[in-house]
């Protein structure tokens, strides 16, 4: 039997069942999706590419491991003590105006996958040119001017974008344990069999060594401010914090997860696919010659050349869009679900319902986003596009404050509590629970401020 809880809405009373995690693996692998998605594929080797390597991923595993751990414990606290949806959580635990802090990661969660959709449509349609062999044989230069065509197309991106969308819903209506924990066992095993194929095919590349010991061999000389910033901003956006995801998931969990160990292996398994990430594809870089500072192009337009050069890239190619497209779907799935989640706890809808409005509306802010790129490309607010502002709303605001007031709310508002709910009542052992407390009162919100006044 599900447990139940028994709610008030206004004068009503509402026996409303809650579903659970089925198991700690289930849990583990549906974060670790939230986490992993195209920001570890195609953000965090370029971004190794363009700051040494080596001393870049030091220091970003450092900050992961620190930072990001610390504030996605936080998140998964709050899910579990209120269970429920993020701005349910902030008003069932303290009230007041916390609950505009869940408000924000809804609100980011929303704007998010509205453009994350977009992208996720171009990897579906790139899986489809490299199955029919329509970007075979072609330059860097050929194929960028074949991307820039694409993106500027105001129509094959829609339906892209609209089969993506469809994707994510259909999981999310599911359920968490018939949806998203399903999907989840089936498809992050398979982005780790995929992965570690093309990782072998890397790295047995004649000249691959050369990408080996630019990403492992580390150059502090390279380790400037801009590039800690970019390690900071990658360790922290990475892991799907301030976005609502980790206090949706945490909503389900039960009372014996002993959340500080699942916080370590979700933490682990997203940097994993990242480090696998960059070694599947800078090494193929430098083994064909191409400049691994491309930046966003790195994955469109550099690495399609790359395995038009490669011995089986025909094979290969696919495969490696396949990946990304999984990472961009069980991240999206995480995202539609916080909206969900809050569609449901708050205002009563059902799960199919809250899936179907809320992802038709994202899709079709989609639109002018990906349009924007485009036919609509002359059409600026505040100097930006449609995909930019909204871009730059969510990762340069919202994410950034949903992170600091969630850090100081453990730290400072909620710290004797939030030490019980890790620990489920004294049951599991927390070690570092002192320096955890530390890093949530002082160094996350210093940090995390320094990410929101870099970006302004």
């Amino acid at each position: 039997m599900l447990l139940r809880r028994v709610e008030k809405r206004g004068s009503v009373d509402m026996l409303t069942p809650r579903e659970h995690w089925s198991s700690r693996s289930g849990f583990i692998l549906a974060a670790a999706g939230s986490a992993v998605g195209l920001g570890n594929i195609w953000k965090f080797p370029y971004l190794a590419g363009k700051h040494g390597g080596a001393a870049f991923l030091i220091t970003y595993l450092a900050l992961a491991f620190t930072i990001g751990l610390s504030v996605m414990l936080c998140e998964f606290i709050i899910g579990r003590a209120a269970r429920k949806d993020p701005i349910g959580a902030f008003a069932k635990l303290k009230g007041g105006l916390w609950p505009i802090v869940g408000f924000m990661g809804i609100a980011a969660a929303f704007v998010i996958l509205s453009f994350y959709s977009v992208v996720g449509g171009w990897t579906l349609a790139y899986i489809i040119k490299m199955l029919t062999g329509a970007l075979d044989n072609g330059s860097a230069q050929e194929l960028g001017k074949m991307f820039s065509n694409f993106i500027e197309d105001p129509i094959r991106p829609l339906f892209f974008h609209g089969a993506f969308m469809i994707l994510t819903i259909s999981v999310v209506v599911g359920g968490i344990g018939k949806g998203i924990e399903r999907w989840c066992k089936i498809l992050l095993p398979a982005l780790f069999v995929i992965i570690l194929i093309l990782l072998a095919r890397s790295l047995t590349l004649p000249g691959a060594m050369k990408g080996i010991e630019y990403f492992l061999q580390p150059d502090f000389s390279k380790l400037d401010a801009a590039a800690f910033n970019a390690a900071l901003s990658q360790a922290f956006f990475s892991l799907s914090i301030g976005m609502g995801a980790m206090i949706t998931y945490g909503s389900y969990l039960d009372r014996k997860m002993h959340l500080p160990s699942a916080t370590v292996w979700t933490t682990s398994l997203d940097t994993s696919i990242a480090f696998l990430a960059g070694l599947v594809i800078l090494p193929a870089v430098f083994a064909f010659g191409f400049d691994p500072k491309a930046g966003p192009g790195l994955t469109f337009i550099t690495l399609p050349a790359v395995f038009a050069d490669m011995p089986g890239g025909a094979v290969f190619a696919p495969m490696f869009f396949v990946l990304l497209a999984i990472a961009a779907l069980t991240s999206a799935v995480s995202l539609l679900e916080v909206v969900v989640t809050y569609l449901v706890d708050e205002k009563n809808l059902t799960r199919k319902t809250a899936a179907w409005l809320s992802g038709s509306i994202m899709f079709f802010i989609g639109i002018p986003a990906s349009l924007s790129l485009g036919v609509w490309k002359e059409y600026t607010l505040f100097g930006k596009g449609f995909f930019d502002l909204l871009d730059y709303l969510s990762s340069n605001l919202l994410l950034p404050l949903g992170g600091i007031f969630i850090a100081l709310f453990v730290g400072w508002f909620f710290s004797e509590k939030a030490l019980e709910e890790a620990t489920a009542n004294n049951q599991h052992s927390f070690p570092f629970a002192q320096v955890w407390m530390f890093i949530c009162r002082f160094i996350a919100p210093l940090a995390i401020t320094w990410i929101l006044v870099s970006g302004l």
